[in-house]
């Protein structure tokens, strides 16, 4: 067959409906991610056990069962919603070591990164639900996750004791305090509030530098 006549045969030829295999794939993922997301958003308003898959279909604007072609089933979402908010907060404390410098900025550097997480929908996902939501064979795993994370704290609580940055203590409980102090902004904290991410990182964090009693009233 000439070239001309190949031409004109693929002009004659109906162009498929179908997007290329690339292009279909992501816009799967795209599609996979939104009903991650909308579930996450769901189960911070409304808590796991009382969110459905009908809940999450509405809010998308599909049907049941078109979940099913991106997720298996419920607990399969929270698992996912719940390690996403974790390797976000391991990703982050990770860049920061990366980034090098002090210890003590590396450590005020996790702090604010650990805020902006737990203010976003899975982040948040990671403190309100409690461990016995998920299904037993990942307690182990969500265990470990953030067991990596209060490590991370400890290691630039020492580190900033070590350089004089900050004052001795115990390297344990003083990352405790912090990392408990901010988990509890993704309990109380609303989009639609006030107060933005980075105001909420920067109050907590002069208040981890110069305390809140006036220096002539320190206690002896």
């Amino acid at each position: 067959m000439s070239d001309q006549a190949m031409q004109d045969d693929n002009e004659g030829a109906t162009a498929s409906p179908w997007a290329p295999a690339n292009q279909r794939q992501r816009q799967r993922e795209a599609k996979r991610q939104a009903v991650l997301s909308t579930a996450a958003q769901l189960f911070n308003e409304k808590g796991f056990q009382s969110t459905s898959l009908d809940d999450i279909a509405a809010r998308l604007n599909v049907s049941k069962p078109t979940l099913y072609y991106y997720v298996k089933s419920k607990d399969q979402i929270l698992i996912e919603c719940v390690n996403s908010g974790l390797e976000m907060m391991v990703e982050g404390i990770e860049q920061t070591r990366l980034a090098g410098g002090q210890a003590i900025d590396q450590l005020l550097a996790c702090m604010r990164i650990y805020t902006r997480i737990v203010t976003q929908d899975f982040g948040m996902c990671v403190i309100r639900i409690s461990d016995a939501e998920l299904p037993s064979e990942h307690r182990a795993e969500l265990r470990r996750l953030k067991s990596g994370i209060d490590h991370a704290f400890r290691r630039l609580v020492s580190a900033s004791i070590e350089e004089g940055s900050i004052i001795p203590c115990d390297p344990k409980l003083t990352a405790f305090m912090i990392a408990g102090a901010l988990s509890w902004i993704g309990q109380w904290y609303q989009v639609q509030g006030e107060l933005t991410p980075d105001k909420i990182a920067d109050a907590y964090i002069d208040t981890f530098k110069h305390g809140f009693l006036q220096r002539n009233q320190r206690p002896s």
